[in-house]
């Protein structure tokens, strides 16, 4: 009768001791899970439903992120309207990455001290112009007109009113000046540029086609004012602290990135009907085709995001007042993109 009590001592010792060495392990592996060396990980990616970011849409569209992360990895996609609104998603800690423009990026930089995110890889180039009423054949013409501008302070709103200066041209925050800037959505500027508020607009694409195929012309293509016609209008940042906690991911996320871009390159036609499908499958309505496929020669997808253009645009804003001067060191981190593009044989992109 003695017996059992020993026995139960012994059985709990021996419980004891696995419990101690199931608690160590599973310990060690937090510390590897919280490091981002090992086990499943969630990587939240933003990006805009439109003809820019063509290389997020299609990597989504047609799995090519979900099948590079792998199975350790669950993707969860978000898409914005705005970059003011997918950065504050960064800075709340509600995204990972995301694909932006320039001028957002740049601002994240800044509000952050140059802590909260880096630049990755670029996505693409070009698909910016100014298209206004046919009768305007000059900038000359532009005094007393209204300009619209998706947004003040946006990438555009910069390019727009630089130029004008350049020409010797005012414009002011508030809508006054030689030309009126009209900051709007859009979304609205079809409607505004067919009623005649009006005269033309700063836009991207694919709202570019759009106020051409509404009556208005080209009067200038952006492309044209930067060196070998190549700007960044779209790039993929990650918030610092995911990339520190998770290298392994966002160089899987790099690697993404590159196939997206090469689909995107080599299967235009595919890549068109997966972009009007997904968008169609966002917004309930697919973007029509002719339009995708009336944009599509004015953009360049690329994996090189074109640093110097990001130096140039904000020596630009700074130029016209709406921003100031920023130290931009530390900004890029391209290591992942060289080691990726390395591996495939492809030119590796000069890091700033």
């Amino acid at each position: 009768m003695r017996r059992l009590p020993f026995r139960r001592l012994v059985s709990l010792a021996t419980l004891a001791a696995v419990s101690a060495a199931t608690l160590g392990t599973t310990a060690a592996c937090g510390e590897d899970d919280a490091s981002g060396d090992s086990g499943p990980v969630t990587l939240r990616l933003g990006y805009f439903p439109n003809i820019t970011h063509a290389p997020a849409v299609v990597g989504v569209e047609k799995g090519i992120f979900a099948d590079k992360l792998g199975s350790g990895v669950k993707l969860e996609t978000k898409t914005f309207n705005a970059g003011p609104s997918a950065i504050e998603a960064i800075f709340s800690g509600a995204l990972d990455a995301t694909y932006i423009g320039p001028n957002p990026t740049v601002n994240a930089f800044s509000k952050s001290k140059g802590e909260a995110v880096r630049v990755i890889s670029g996505a693409a180039s070009g698909g910016v112009a100014l298209v206004v009423k046919p009768e305007i054949t000059s900038v000359e013409q532009l005094r007393g007109k209204k300009i619209a501008t998706p947004q003040l302070g946006n990438t555009q709103d910069v390019a727009l009113r630089y130029w004008l200066k350049e020409k010797g041209l005012t414009t002011t925050k508030e809508g006054g000046g030689d030309v009126k800037v009209v900051p709007q959505e859009n979304a609205q500027t079809v409607e505004t540029f067919s009623s005649g508020t009006i005269d033309g607009a700063w836009v991207p694409e694919p709202f570019v086609s759009r106020l051409v195929n509404a009556g208005g012309k080209v009067l200038v293509d952006e492309r044209d004012l930067w060196p070998d016609k190549k700007f960044v209008i779209t790039n993929l940042i990650v918030s610092t602290k995911f990339l520190k906690a998770h290298p392994d991911v966002v160089k899987k996320l790099v690697e993404g990135q590159v196939a997206a871009n090469e689909f995107v390159n080599t299967k235009s036609d595919e890549s068109q009907q997966a972009i009007s499908d997904h968008i169609g499958k966002i917004t309930g309505k697919p973007l029509d085709i002719k339009l995708i496929k009336q944009a599509w020669p004015t953009l360049e997808f690329t994996n090189d995001p074109i640093a110097s253009s990001l130096k140039t645009g904000l020596d630009h804003a700074v130029a016209v007042q709406l921003t100031e001067p920023v130290d931009l060191n530390g900004l890029y981190d391209l290591s992942y993109l060289n080691e990726v593009l390395k591996a495939q044989g492809k030119p590796e992109v000069t890091q700033p």
